[in-house]
């Protein structure tokens, strides 16, 4: 690994001049040596530091890494602090002209009303980021109680929720993953059983990660923790480097078709991403109950998301195609990696059956009366008796608890706007404009989705987009008339398939981003077309599929 390490950083970047010839289709013979195949968890010194950020703790700083080495280093220049003046204008600006300039309506009560405008210039602060989301949102929260528009227990009753507390545990089951090994291992074997061509390799990754999604829930946690170190060594193997004109060799499809296929893997599983749970509870809050979620979620799911599982990497090699077409030597770098890596350990083991043991939990634990947050915690208890995980781990995963805070006040907000009839009020009057153009309910629903899945262009989260949308457009879907399962589970898979539209709609989309390999007009190119391409595959055959299933 270190000479790996020596010649990404040290070597000045030299891109060898190639014969026109050989750009259309070229062998190239990696260098199989014990360590090239190293797919170890320090992060590429190319890695942004604004994509760091998304990054797991224990990514961000893993032995090796830039932010964990010994060499002194020059300090940061201090950043500066307290709120950035202008966004914090105009977020608490938006909320002022909600309760100040707009008329409330008759139906709305005044405390309703007052409750909308601290949640606006919640949702606006959100976008226009004066502070991170989580102090943000405890700003919102401490001006609901401060102006008394909620009593304390109401503002953080949400704090109590099961569905945010399973997001938190599924943080630290993809440490685990990450701290094992075992995440690598898989990804490893699929480049060895399919890695002989550029395709082949891009399709061993996404079904590699289509198979861990369920048991690891955290889809930035598994970009930065196991596939990008894998891309990145196959790319520097193959002279792909990053920031380089030798990028489009191979790292910059492997980059982008690991993130776009990415989308169909969180959308497969109930499991699979924390957006995924967050919706199911808010949809429960507007009326819509699933039952046995995990089954029916992946039902519903399973066509359109496995055909887009298929359709995307064969579509960037088309669009976006690799220099390098064949990788012969990659099986070959990923056995002598595997047996490098050397048997599974016994902490792998554990964290294998742990894993099934929740998954079974989530799928049957209905029927035997044990909940989901339940069996999360029953795994996490196992991990931790067991050494696979200590109590520092779980202290040290900050987004697990920044997530439980900021997660949990947004959705404790949106409860109370639906409580106190604001939901219900906005969704009838999306309701009477629809109606107006006399659109019967799937042009409604066509509307709709399209709408909530391109706004995420004003949002850097998926989670912050749900929490601050979900439930008021899946009440204008009800309002409109389409069938309410269809409408819950439609919104939660778009939740899923936005994530890769640009650089930042994501953390993992900012951690592929980072990696240097692909330019930022191709960024905003490639999302854009890969989410139409997306869009038609859940349209038609998310359309069938679900009019099989009986859902309309």
């Amino acid at each position: 690994m270190e000479s790996l390490r020596l010649a990404v950083s040290h070597r000045p970047a030299l891109p060898l001049p190639t014969p026109p010839g050989h750009l259309r289709r070229r062998h190239v013979h990696l260098q199989p040596s014990p360590n090239s195949l190293s797919l170890s968890l320090p992060i590429s010194p190319h890695l942004a530091p604004a994509a760091r950020r998304h990054l797991p703790p224990l990514l961000a700083a893993a032995p090796g890494s830039p932010a964990a080495s010994p060499s002194p280093a020059p300090k940061p220049a201090a950043a500066a602090g307290g709120a950035k003046p202008l966004p914090l204008l105009l977020s608490v600006a938006a909320g002022l002209a909600v309760r100040f300039l707009v008329p409330r309506p008759a139906e709305v009560t005044p405390q309703a009303w007052q409750l909308l405008s601290i949640f606006l210039s919640t949702i606006a602060g959100l976008v226009l980021g004066p502070l991170p989301v989580g102090a943000w949102a405890f700003l919102g929260l401490t001006a609901t109680v401060a102006t008394r528009t909620l009593p304390f227990t109401a503002a953080f009753g949400a704090f109590t929720n099961e569905v945010i507390w399973l997001i938190v545990i599924s943080f630290f089951f993809a440490r685990g993953f990450v701290k094992t090994g075992l995440g690598d291992r898989v990804a490893t074997y699929f480049v060895k059983w399919l890695g002989r061509s550029t395709l082949g390799l891009s399709y061993g990754l996404a079904i590699s990660e289509a198979f861990i999604a369920p048991a690891m829930p955290s889809t930035t946690a598994r970009a930065g923790g196991v596939f990008l170190p894998i891309v990145k060594s196959l790319s520097l193997s193959s002279g792909s480097k990053p920031n380089d004109p030798s990028a489009k060799k191979l790292g910059s499809y492997l980059v982008q078709s690991q993130l776009q296929a990415s989308g169909n893997s969180s959308a497969l599983f109930l499991t699979a991403a924390a957006q995924n749970l967050l919706c199911l509870k808010l949809a429960e809050e507007i009326g819509v109950k699933i039952g046995n979620p995990w089954i029916t979620w992946l039902k519903v799911a399973s066509l359109p998301a496995l055909v887009g599982l298929l359709v995307t990497p064969y579509l960037l090699y088309k669009i976006f195609p690799p220099e390098i077409k064949d990788t012969p030597d990659a099986p070959a770098l990923a056995a002598q990696k595997l047996k490098n890596m050397g048997p599974v350990t016994r902490n792998e083991w554990i964290m294998i059956g742990t894993m099934l043991l929740a998954v079974s939990l989530w799928i049957f634990g209905e029927t035997i009366g044990v909940s989901s947050v339940v069996a999360a915690m029953i795994g996490l208890s196992i991990l931790l008796l067991l050494g696979v995980l200590n109590w520092e781990d779980c202290l040290n995963e900050k987004s697990a608890w920044d997530t439980l805070a900021w997660f949990a006040i947004l959705v404790g907000l949106a409860g109370q706007l639906t409580s106190l009839g604001i939901v219900s009020w906005m969704s009838s009057c999306v309701a009477k404009v629809l109606q107006s153009f006399s659109l019967s309910w799937p042009a409604a629903f066509g509307v709709l989705q399209a709408s909530y899945f391109f706004i995420h262009y004003l949002f850097a989260s998926q989670t912050a987009h749900v929490g601050a949308l979900y439930s008021a457009f899946l009440a204008m879907h009800l309002a409109a008339g389409v069938p309410a399962l269809m409408a819950a589970l439609a919104l939660t898979y778009n939740a899923n398939l936005f994530g890769a539209l640009t650089h930042y709609s994501s953390g993992q989309s900012a951690v592929y981003y980072g990696a240097g390999y692909v330019d930022l007009p191709d960024v905003f190119k490639l999302g854009f077309t890969t989410a139409a391409i997306n869009a038609v595959i859940w349209g038609v055959v998310g359309a069938f599929w679900w009019k099989f299933l009986g859902l309309y």
